[in-house]
Formats: C-alpha cells, structure tokens, sequence
C-alpha cells in the first residue's frame, strides 16, 4: 500500500469519526432535557419573611423568591436563593432593581473596610447574621482583596435589574435562617437550602 493511499484511508475515517460524533451530539441535544412539566401554571404566592415584601409572582415567572426588600431611593432586593455547600461555603444569589428613575451607583454597598477599598459598586459590604449562633459573616475575598460577589460595572440605568451573588462562609447545619444586609436595605431573612 502505498503513502498517499494510506493518507487518503486515514482522512475518509477521520471524516467519518467527525461525522458521527456530530451526529450524536445534535441528537443527545434534542428532546426536553429529561424535565418534568407541571401541569399547574400559576404557583401559589409566597409570604416573605418579616422585614420583607409580600411578593406575588406571575404565572409566567419560574423565579424563586426567598425575600424581598425595598430601600434607599426605591431600590429592591430580592434574594432567589441561599445555598450552603459541601465545602463550607454559603453562596446567596438574587436581583437589584433600580426603581429610583434615574442612574444609581451602590458605591457604598462596598463596605467601609480599608481592604475593600478596590470593590466600589459591589456586593463586597454585604453581610449574614446568624441569630442562633450570635454570628457576623461577611463576603469572602481573596489575596488581594477581591470580594467573592458581584461587582456592578457601570451602575444602573433607570428601571434596570441586575443579578447578583455574594459568597460567604456557611453558618453551622443547625443554622436554617440568617439576615442578610447589604448597604442601607433593611434586613432580608432567608432560608438556607444544603447543596452538594
């Protein structure tokens, strides 16, 4: 046999190779994912802890709310989860929706700390009460004193909404709620879910 034969074997079973690989990959990408749809389109409304919003959700919104709160120039809150890992981190996620219509900067959500000085417009001063156990935490950092959170590049516009997260370190497993405070917002209390 010879060279160029070879070549040319070795790239019509190359293409095949390639062929059916993307064959596969388009069909594993088909279908609905394996999830189960329900059949009630409207979830109930939920209660948010004291201190926090009653928050109805449209039938349309998926979104989980844990709370919801209201400060500063109608600035809102809303945390959709809390959860704790397996590693000993507390990871909190949700929105900021700026109602104030105009531009708004959270500068002074950064905290007061000298280390954080380099977080402006951040989560960094965000913080977790632990009643039962009589605890502060605050955002974690790295070495150079980064908060593990959200930085919000560029401020809010009138009426925009951005996602946060701020990650701490976990309250003990007996610890099932916390108050979590950023800035001027009043408190949120929040339910704890264990992750893996």
């Amino acid at each position: 046999m010879s060279v160029r034969h070879t070549l040319k074997v070795r790239r019509a079973m190359s293409a095949v190779a390639i062929t059916a690989g993307l064959a596969l990959t388009v069909a594993g990408c088909g279908g609905d994912g394996g999830g189960k749809k329900s059949n009630d389109s409207s979830p109930p409304a939920k209660t948010v802890p004291s201190g926090s919003k009653t928050q109805d959700r449209s039938p349309a919104s998926d979104d989980k709310v844990l709370a919801e709160v209201k400060g500063g120039d109608n600035i809102t809150l809303t945390v959709a989860s809390a959860i704790r890992d397996a590693g000993g981190f507390l990871t909190v996620t949700g929105e900021v929706t700026n109602g104030s219509g105009k531009f708004w900067n959270p500068a002074q959500w950064a905290g007061d700390e000298q280390e954080l000085a380099g977080n402006s417009a951040s989560m960094a001063g965000a913080s977790l009460v632990d009643s039962t156990g009589k605890k502060k935490y605050l955002v974690l950092r790295d070495t150079q004193g980064r908060c593990l959170c959200t930085r919000f590049t560029g401020g809010f516009d009138s009426n925009e909404a951005k996602a946060f997260y701020a990650q701490f370190p976990a309250p003990p497993a007996a610890t099932k709620s916390v108050e979590f405070q950023v800035g001027d917002m009043p408190p949120a209390t929040i339910d704890i879910s264990e992750g893996q």
